[in-house]
């Protein structure tokens, strides 16, 4: 499927989860699955905002000849576009796979307000290596531009997305759990990073929208 826009065990932690997160994730799956019989990666994205899918993307790298075309990256420029605005501030993202670095500074600099991955991704991801999501430096230091960092959740249907793997190669899924690059063992992780509140918070999500999007990003 092509990007589309419209308006465990006993010892894994307990984690707070919606009806609304399954039924996101449950679709992000189906677009992972979707992107590998289009010959890509089984990556997919879901952007989501008061309960309503704002933007979707499978992986569009090998059907654009383009490597930044990451499922993540067209469906947050999918969103801004539909919302026009730079600013996701009020807006879920839902990915199969934990995000890369690239798509993290993506969801970074859109600001996008929570995070929910699937599978974890030890060696690429930016939460479990290189922490971009949760950084506060680069809110501290630019505030105009990054908002605190997303609430993120991890792990989230992880065995699901384990299994679509699957689906899309056995051999493939196996050479890349054998090398480690995705884990679904770790199972989901609490929810952690919620989005401060309050009169400042306030007044900076305000100044980033109105003043520095619109003078500062020509």
């Amino acid at each position: 499927m092509n990007e589309h826009v419209r308006a465990s065990g006993e010892t894994a932690p307990k984690v707070a989860t919606s009806a609304l997160d399954a039924r996101m994730m449950a679709r992000c799956i189906a677009l992972a699955k979707a992107s590998g019989a289009l010959g890509e990666y089984p990556y997919g994205a879901v952007v989501c905002r008061n309960g309503e899918i704002i933007a979707e993307s499978t992986n569009r790298v090998v059907q654009d000849g383009d490597v930044t075309r990451h499922a993540e990256v067209v469906a947050i420029v999918a969103a801004q576009k539909a919302l026009n605005s730079v600013s996701l501030d009020d807006c879920t993202i839902y990915c199969s796979t934990e995000p890369c670095v690239f798509c993290s500074y993506a969801i970074r600099e859109s600001r996008i307000g929570r995070v929910v991955y699937g599978l974890h991704s030890p060696y690429m991801g930016g939460v479990s290596r290189w922490a971009v999501l949760t950084d506060e430096v680069l809110s501290s230091v630019m505030p105009e531009v990054f908002a605190p960092p997303p609430s993120i959740l991890g792990g989230f249907m992880a065995e699901d997305m384990k299994k679509a793997m699957r689906e899309w190669s056995r051999v493939g899924t196996f050479v890349l759990e054998r090398r480690g690059l995705f884990d679904a063992t770790e199972g989901p992780t609490p929810e952690k990073g919620a989005r401060r509140n309050g009169a400042r918070a306030g007044l900076m999500r305000i100044l980033r929208r109105s003043f520095f999007d619109r003078f500062g990003r020509r």
